[in-house]
């Protein structure tokens, strides 16, 4: 088991020993699966720097894009170009979204408001465990309010639409998984501890390198930061999908600038979007609540897909119909979550 502290000792390296800390767990890897590995390309900037760095020390590991359709156009050439080999989801996500419900707010959220919709819908009486979240009842070891508490979202109990967080596994998750027992390779993935809290629990639990677990898998960027990323970009004159813009240097005032003069203390961000996840994904959307406006400057042709349709089914639940619907949504998170999500 990890600690904090040394999560956070490791996250204020210089970037030149984080670099030489991450080639040596993917050579940890390497060794420990005999080069049965490969590389899981999503497109991003996170794993075209993972890309870089294995490429460096072993040129002959296979690098594999999911294309699961619902990417940015450039982020999905760009997935497509640099990897090996291309494998992609067998359910369509308006089939995902139909079958199990919408992702909403957190992968964590979602869950919690999934299994509770499933037992009332079955009849049966709401876990106590995901209930005293919901309420803001749990508490930590010290007998304070736990920071797993989210009373905020209890109102999504009652959303006229189921929520899941189910689409990651199936469109993503499963792809993979399937190429896995097929190539009896062993993935690295560009993921990063301050991305989301279930990650950092992972990686106190397991460390980069999560040889123990049921599905073996390697984050050796763990301790990374955004910065880190876009430094290491910049340094190595990487090519990353134009839907991120370009990379400039930031000022204090957060007056962006392009300097041709670069060095190691510039706080830097992307032009265009700083994250490129599935474009009709909902989790993160109550902290980035412009992301669909930006989809409609960007890709006019998803936006209306993703916006327009919906119907209720026999159940009285909404779901996709001729688009997916996601207008009806928003406005109900709006006016009963008071969101302000812009569309």
């Amino acid at each position: 088991m990890r600690t904090n502290e040394e999560l956070k000792m490791l996250q204020s390296l210089p970037l030149d020993i984080k670099i030489k800390k991450t080639e040596l767990r993917i050579k940890e890897w390497y060794e420990e699966f005999d080069g049965q590995i490969y590389v899981s390309r999503s497109g991003g900037k996170d794993s075209d720097v993972l890309g870089d760095i294995v490429k460096r020390l072993y040129p002959d590991v296979p690098h594999v894009f999911v294309n699961t359709g619902l990417e940015h156009d450039s982020v999905m050439k760009h997935g497509t170009e640099v990897s090996n080999e291309v494998v992609r989801p067998e359910m369509k996500f308006n089939d995902v979204i139909t079958k199990y419900g919408y992702p909403i707010i957190s992968k964590e959220v979602s869950q919690i408001i999934s299994e509770c919709q499933i037992r009332r819908e079955k009849g049966i009486p709401l876990a106590n465990y995901r209930m005293s979240k919901l309420n803001g009842e749990c508490k930590d070891k010290d007998g304070k309010s736990s920071q797993y508490n989210i009373p905020q979202w209890k109102f999504l109990l009652d959303a006229p639409f189921k929520i899941s967080h189910k689409c990651c596994d199936i469109m993503k998750k499963k792809p993979a998984k399937q190429y896995e027992k097929i190539t009896s390779n062993f993935a690295i993935i560009g993921t990063m501890v301050d991305e989301s809290r279930l990650r950092k629990t992972k990686w106190l639990k397991s460390g980069c390198n999560a040889f123990e677990q049921k599905r073996p898998t390697s984050q050796p960027l763990s301790f990374w930061s955004e910065q880190d990323i876009l430094h290491y970009i910049k340094l190595n004159n990487i090519e990353i999908a134009s839907a991120y813009g370009d990379i400039v240097y930031t000022d204090d005032d957060g007056l962006q600038y392009n300097n041709d003069v670069f060095n190691a203390g510039m706080k830097l961000s992307t032009t265009g979007e700083s994250r490129t996840g599935c474009v009709f994904c909902m989790f993160g959307i109550s902290h980035d609540t412009d992301r669909f406006i930006r989809l409609k400057e960007r890709e006019p042709k998803k936006y209306d897909y993703v916006m327009r349709g919906g119907k209720f089914d026999e159940q009285g639940m909404w779901i996709p119909h001729n688009g997916l619907g996601y207008k009806f949504i928003i406005d109900w998170l709006n006016e009963n979550g008071n969101l302000n999500i812009k569309y």
